[in-house]
């Protein structure tokens, strides 16, 4: 991944309201920042703008640098908008309602009115062959030719772009699904074509089904996006390699992720989490509770034991937002994020029955909070921030943007504080930021209590441009007594792309009971998806570090654990160990006289960076922290009223500097809020470590 003739790598994440940059320079250390307004006509236009600025104002030139890593989400967005290709799917004969029939499963029982998403694929443009495969893979019949050009006649037809192919235990042999993939290349080369085969090897039809699928409806969408991202990389005399972060960790190269966008649906949020655990790291805190609140959402995840949580199952487009089994379903690696419609452009509104109520829905980037002064008028969190005297006006983004406090008031006494029996701005500002707060907290606790977590004996790392100002407020919600803030916090997600290294993860399905497993079957296997991760990673196979993992499960059981596997020879002994292990710790028992059995085997192949980036060390204090002090700002807190507290400029702060009480910590990306009986210090890599009371 890396060119020695040049130091810069550049992040870049697409958040809904800002476009966030960071370049790392790997010959100094050294970080360099930018954000800019997303462009939601054209997101492209804002990765532009914000590279010409980090050429302008920090000398960072595409010319001398090495790497760009992207996040983006624009699958996820295409997939809930529905502004995918025209998509067909060809399946098995007597397989074509598969994408209504899903799993059969109610997500509520007792609603007889019961919705699901329609399909991504309508009806009339899923296609079926006589063909059929055994569950051992044993090919039973081929499909023909003939068959296969009367669909292409039909796909062009109806102007299809972009074809999913599933076919029947495909993942016990790929055979019939290579040979309908050829011949559509031949047929309609025009055609994207996406092989459940290549996509998701892996039983479960379902699932395998609706995540093809998926993949083949955003194709093309982001095909022509990255071609349009490259060429304009190019014209700006970028010679070195773009790369987009997966949904699960690690980055893939472009040309890959245009292959398989579905790998790369939440990329812009997973990078949060890369970064929290990879700070987490260096200051040896392994349970972290990743907080990232932007513009138009707030997210959670849980890192337990320095591995950030893996959903093993993700769903897409859900009818109701958080009800499991309403969305469609998506079987890739993602980060196990709990996201929430609360950011700093939600907006804040009284109800039908005269209660006050935040988000989901945002004022965007465009036209924005109220104090943004491009013609929002309905009061946000960012409003109530700024009338509260959390954020100063003159110092948003550093100072290029002056938000304008009399019109966050002016929205929030017209729309909230009148309809609350006349209470004064600040007052309601005040409720806004509290019931935002609340509301995150109230997700939080469900999220880590489902995944029975202590919350107590984790810290909380907080990120995004509204994260900071929040988090404090969040923190003592949750009972969390330590909270840090990285530097760079603000545009976080972007810095954790460019500290992962480029990964991909192949699954195989192998059915069986585990005490009949051969151990040189299995390690025959994890070789074989070891040579294909190689393949995909265009990296030789020794360069590459592999981790085994299992699905396992008690015979009978409809649901499976992931358990990692050893670095060392396998064995039928140790794999049931650490089976029996993890699922005690899941589920507190175990069943001895239970058998068990083997579902899927999955490789996670990294191809390490020899030269990790280490971030540069700040020096240490010489003088008392209020060297640092810009000035004083009068803030609401609430039952403690308005406080005086002292404003510290961030860049001038030094490690061992600490402060208690109310303050407020500045820097150009966002604002770091503490509360009146919090503490904070500065460590040696210029991280804020606040104490909550």
């Amino acid at each position: 991944m890396k060119n020695k003739n040049k130091s810069l790598r550049i992040g870049t994440d697409i958040g809904g309201t800002f476009t966030d940059f960071v370049c790392i320079d790997d010959a100094t250390g050294t970080l360099r920042l930018e954000k800019t307004l997303t462009t939601p006509q054209d997101p492209s236009i804002g990765i532009f703008d914000g590279l010409d600025l980090l050429a302008k104002q920090h000398a960072c030139h595409l010319g001398d640098c090495q790497n760009l890593v992207h996040g983006t989400t624009l699958v996820i967005n295409a997939l809930i908008e529905r502004r995918g290709a025209m998509t067909a799917l060809i399946t098995t004969e007597g397989f074509r309602d598969i994408l209504e029939m899903r799993n059969e499963l109610r997500y509520d029982v007792y609603d007889l009115q019961i919705e699901y998403p329609k399909p991504l694929i309508p009806r009339g443009l899923r296609f079926e062959i006589a063909e059929r495969v055994s569950s051992e893979g044993v090919v039973l019949r081929k499909p023909s030719v003939d068959a296969l050009r009367h669909i292409v006649q039909q796909l062009q037809a109806l102007h299809v772009n972009s074809v999913a192919v599933c076919l029947l235990n495909s993942y016990a042999n790929a055979q019939n699904e290579i040979f309908i993939g050829s011949v559509l290349k031949a047929e309609a080369p025009w055609l994207s074509v996406s092989l459940s085969s290549d996509v998701l090897p892996q039983i479960k039809e379902y699932d395998r089904t609706s995540t093809t699928a998926a993949n083949a409806y955003v194709k093309p969408l982001v095909d022509a996006y990255l071609e349009k991202i490259g060429a304009g990389l190019g014209d700006r005399g970028f010679q070195g390699e773009l790369y987009v972060m997966q949904s699960g960790g690690g980055v893939l190269a472009a040309d890959v992720a245009r292959e398989f966008p579905i790998r790369v649906l939440e990329s812009g949020p997973a990078g949060g989490v890369a970064a929290a655990r990879w700070w987490g790291n260096l200051i040896d805190e392994h349970n972290i509770l990743c907080f990232d609140m932007g513009g138009t959402t707030a997210k959670l995840c849980t890192i337990a034991r320095g591995e950030a949580l893996v959903a093993e199952e993700y769903e897409a487009a859900r009818v109701y937002r958080f009800k499991r089994g309403s969305g469609f379903a998506i079987s890739v690696p993602v980060f196990d994020l709990l996201e929430i419609g609360t950011g700093g452009g939600s907006i804040a509104r009284i109800d039908h029955l005269g209660l006050l109520k935040v988000g989901p829905r945002s004022s965007g980037a465009s036209p924005g909070p109220a104090c943004y002064g491009l013609g929002g008028r309905d009061p946000t969190v960012t409003d109530a921030d700024v009338a509260l005297g959390y954020l100063d006006p003159r110092y948003f983004l550093g100072g290029s943007m002056q938000l304008q406090p009399s019109l966050a008031a002016g929205a929030i006494s017209a729309s909230v504080a009148q309809q609350l029996g006349g209470l004064s701005a600040i007052e309601a500002a005040y409720g806004i930021h509290e019931l935002a707060n609340e509301d995150m907290a109230s997700a939080g606790r469900l999220h880590l209590a489902e995944r029975g977590e202590d919350i107590t004996a984790m810290c909380m790392v907080a990120c995004g441009g509204a994260g900071p100002v929040h988090a404090y407020g969040l923190a003592k919600k949750l009972g969390v007594k330590k909270l840090i803030i990285p530097p760079a916090a603000g545009v976080m997600s972007a810095l954790g792309m460019l500290v992962e290294d480029l990964a991909i993860d192949r699954v195989r399905t192998v059915r069986g009971l585990l005490a009949l497993a051969l151990p040189e079957t299995l390690e025959k296997i994890f070789q074989e998806m070891l040579l294909d991760a190689a393949n995909f990673l265009k990296a030789p196979a020794d360069f590459l570090v592999a981790n085994k993992i299992a699905d396992l499960r008690y015979r009978g059981q409809g649901y499976s654990v992931r358990v990692k596997l050893g670095d060392g020879k396998l064995s039928t002994q140790d794999i049931r160990a650490r089976f029996e292990a993890e699922y005690k710790l899941h589920y507190g028992r175990i069943y001895a006289d239970v058998d068990i059995e083997l579902v899927n085997l999955r490789l996670y192949a990294q191809c390490l960076s020899k030269t990790p980036f280490v971030p540069a060390k700040i020096a240490a204090a010489d003088r008392d922290i209020f060297s640092a002090r810009k000035g004083t700002r009068a803030a609401y807190f609430g039952q403690s009223g308005q406080v005086e507290c002292p404003v510290f400029d961030r860049y001038k702060l030094a490690a061992g500097h600490t402060y208690s009480g109310a303050a407020f910590i500045e820097e150009r990306e966002t604002t770091t809020v503490i509360g009146p009986e919090g503490m904070f210090s500065v460590n040696e890599y210029g991280m804020l470590i606040v104490q909550v009371s």
